[in-house]
């Protein structure tokens, strides 16, 4: 449970962080917000993220703009919780003092986007044990072969996605952890009863997986769980400003293939201008033929919120030079009050963070809670 007072103590630091504004940031208009429940039944959303440090444009885009705009227009009743997923960070090794900072990084990021810790509740996974001990409960009736059919554990081994466990070498490979890492993500869920879940395209695999889960669980054992929705994200995925065919990711060895969202204007403005198009010095919106043109106009139209085909019309006539240059103001403009407040919340000497993520940490475990006493009555523990 929360202390008594901390909502405010919260919300007034972050007013002076953004002189009084929490909602400068918060300006998308995409999806509708999931469609209201009765007060008797209020949605529940939850959401995460991996602690990779500062996120990149593409969580941005993706993901995280999403989070605000919820946080942001969703019914008063609606309870969000949005996490740093840490422990699905170790599904590959990590060096301790590393995921140590990454982790306080992404923390930051999260509040400096716009999440109210007044109006949302924001946590680090691994400080609500109910995840692991529901984890382990889901594992006894997740199926082996619809996990063999999934995607992740293969793109992370860098496998064919037509391989099966039936392979020497991927059994070689393949750690456990990675392999269930789909039944923890349903327990993030599942543990506090969502019923909506703000993902990109690429993750509805994932929450399929979380709905079977908890269709499997409810019919061995009673309707203990809901069958969590999809919200899915407007946005395309944000593709590598160095490699257009794939996906923008911390990964690429390139550092200018990404901007990070604490990135100084004079970076963007370079990481932009270094973004690879092709030897046409026009404007066309084109994916197939021209990737990264038109990534840089499917990155321009979620600031300017018009089409990418009426973006190429407008630059039809102008220079490669041109767009990069409005791209890249656009880009600053708007990350500008994030880099500001970021750096703010880093450099906080109250413990301002720690504070936001103890209260987090209380508010999530107290809902889990709840699912996990009936969790444990119906199994009989």
């Amino acid at each position: 449970m929360e202390s008594p007072g901390s909502s405010t103590l919260t919300h007034s630091f972050v007013r002076s962080l953004t002189g009084g504004d929490t909602k400068e940031v918060r300006r998308w208009n995409s999806v509708p917000a999931a469609k209201a429940t009765s007060s008797a039944n209020p949605q529940i959303i939850f959401s995460g993220i991996q602690p990779t440090g500062v996120p990149h444009l593409g969580n941005y885009l993706g993901a995280l703009r999403e989070w605000v705009r919820l946080q942001d227009t969703a019914p008063k009743d609606t309870r969000m919780f949005f996490s740093i997923v840490d422990l699905h960070a170790l599904t590959v090794p990590q060096e301790a003092r590393q995921l140590k900072t990454w982790r306080r990084e992404g923390f930051a990021t999260l509040l400096a986007v716009g999440l109210d810790p007044s109006r949302a509740t924001v946590f680090h996974q691994s400080a609500v044990h109910a995840h692991t001990e529901l984890f382990w409960i889901l594992s006894t009736v997740a199926s082996m072969g619809y996990l063999s059919r999934m995607t992740q554990w293969k793109s992370k081994l860098d496998l064919p996605e037509d391989i099966s466990l039936e392979d020497s070498a991927a059994r070689a490979k393949l750690r456990l952890g990675l392999f269930s890492y789909p039944v923890l993500q349903a327990a993030d869920i599942l543990v506090h009863r969502a019923t909506h879940v703000p993902v990109g395209e690429d993750q509805r695999q994932h929450l399929e997986f979380s709905r079977y889960t908890a269709n499997s669980f409810n019919h061995l054992y009673g309707n203990i769980f809901p069958a969590p929705e999809a919200i899915i994200s407007p946005a395309k995925r944000v593709m590598s400003l160095k490699e257009p065919t794939l996906k923008m990711s911390k990964s690429h060895t390139d550092k200018r293939s990404r901007i990070l969202l604490t990135d100084s204007s004079e970076d963007i403005h370079k990481k932009v201008k270094s973004a690879l198009t092709d030897s046409d010095a026009s404007v066309s919106y084109d994916p197939v033929h021209r990737p990264g043109v038109s990534n840089l106009l499917e990155i321009l139209s979620h600031f300017d919120g018009r089409s990418c085909e009426d973006l190429a019309a407008e630059y039809k006539s102008s220079s490669l030079q041109s767009l990069k240059g409005h791209l890249g103001s656009q880009i600053s403009l708007h990350l500008q009050p994030i880099r500001e407040r970021y750096l703010s919340l880093i450099a906080d000497k109250t413990n301002y963070l720690d504070v936001v993520a103890e209260e987090g940490a209380r508010t999530a475990s107290a809902n889990a809670d709840v699912t996990m006493r009936r969790v444990r009555e119906t199994l009989g523990l």
